[in-house]
């Protein structure tokens, strides 16, 4: 009967390269192709949750220790039964409710978004400086050659933003969602330009304060503690740069407003985000356990920032292979400190975050998330390149 069980689940993934190994020792494959992966389920219950919601049980199992790797490439099998997958919810009508209550419970509000940035993102600096580059970069790479390390990718993404935005010496930028202070940072040492950055996470803006003192810029940075709703002023350039995942697809007319009364006139700005190529709600397991209240849009959706705003789209780009190389190095990094990540927290947090990290990585190879860049500014501007040259020249525009 289990074993009847697992082949029906199988069948449901699309019958990907996977072996699933039960309690008894005996296994089953139904795929016609090299097993990626033997995974080793570790009772019946197990079995029974993982045919009633695969979605949030298949993680829920991995981090409890109930599933298990026997052999293979964690990452590799992943992405492999991502791509056979069909959609696969447990019961027919239930994933619209289901992503309807989340939502509500996890609205992107004042509160809810602090509450929420505050689960993920204040676990503190000392453990995120363990496995991030030197910049403290927690979004996608820019792989401008092969060779790069992921630091100089994460530089490389920084100037590729900034020659995208077209800075000068002397502007003025607000950035949304700053992180750790990176770009910031970047755009101020190497760009020349004054910027405010917008954050609601203590823990990142704390950092970041010390980081500007440190490299004598924070006459040339202010990183301000609070919501995207509350920037005032105006800038020649907006940057957000991995927060509209964050926003809430409700909010996105509001952030469109919000840039938009931000620009002045010849001004531009730019929204790098996770996104899918459908609206589809985030992963279950990864929106309860890592990034609660999150949301990564379709294009139809992210549209929904941009055209109640009057702004015009300049340029699209997907950096979607980047982002799989980047999660690649973040979880070879944080494997090398697993020992310390465990020392700070516990085991079952290690195996969490690694099947955070795996799974990421496996959702962009896949082709289940994507990573948009959009270059936007007001519709009436004629203060935009007539070619793409500037992209990819090496230093300031």
């Amino acid at each position: 009967m289990a074993q009847r069980l697992v082949e029906q689940l199988l069948h449901a993934l699309g019958d990907p390269p996977v072996r699933l190994q039960l309690w008894n020792g005996s296994s089953v494959t139904t795929s016609t192709q090299p097993t990626l992966l033997t995974l080793r389920i570790a009772n019946r219950s197990t079995l029974w949750r993982l045919m009633t919601d695969p979605e949030m049980q298949f993680g829920e199992a991995y981090t409890d220790g109930r599933i298990d790797v026997v052999e293979g490439d964690f990452v590799r099998g992943l992405a492999e039964t991502f791509r056979h997958a069909a959609v696969h919810e447990s019961a027919p009508g239930l994933p619209a409710r289901w992503a309807r209550a989340r939502m509500l419970m996890r609205r992107n509000t004042l509160r809810g978004s602090r509450r929420n940035i505050h689960a993920h993102y204040d676990l503190g600096n000392d453990f995120y400086r363990l496995w991030l580059d030197p910049t403290m970069s927690y979004t996608c790479a820019y792989f401008a050659a092969d060779s790069m390390t992921l630091h100089e990718a994460q530089v490389a993404k920084m100037d590729h933003v900034c020659r995208k935005l077209r800075l000068r010496a002397g502007e003025e930028v607000i950035e949304a969602g700053c992180g750790w202070g990176g770009l910031a940072l970047h755009m101020a040492a190497r760009y020349g330009v004054r910027v405010r950055a917008f954050n609601i996470s203590a823990e990142q803006i704390e950092y970041a304060r010390a980081a500007a003192q440190r490299a004598g810029l924070a006459t040339q940075v202010e990183f301000v503690h609070d919501d995207y709703r509350n920037i005032t002023g105006s800038a020649d350039a907006f940057a957000s740069i991995g927060m509209l995942e964050h926003v809430g697809v409700g909010n996105y007319g509001r952030f469109g407003r919000v840039i938009r009364r931000t620009l002045r006139p010849g001004g531009r700005a730019l929204v790098h985000s996770i996104g899918r190529d459908a609206p589809r709600p985030l992963n279950r397991w990864m929106e309860r356990y890592i990034f609660p209240g999150a949301c990564p849009p379709s294009p139809a959706q992210m549209s929904k920032v941009f055209e109640p705003a009057g702004l015009s789209v300049l340029d699209v780009e997907n950096l979607r292979l980047h982002y799989a190389r980047t999660a690649g190095c973040w979880l070879a990094a944080f494997e090398r400190s697993r020992g310390e990540v465990e020392r700070m927290f516990d085991a079952r947090f290690v195996r969490l975050w690694r099947m955070y990290l795996a799974g990421t990585q496996a959702a962009f190879l896949s082709g289940d998330l994507q990573l948009f860049q959009v270059l936007v500014a007001p519709g009436r501007s004629n203060e935009v390149p007539l070619t793409r040259e500037h992209l990819y020249r090496t230093g300031p525009v």
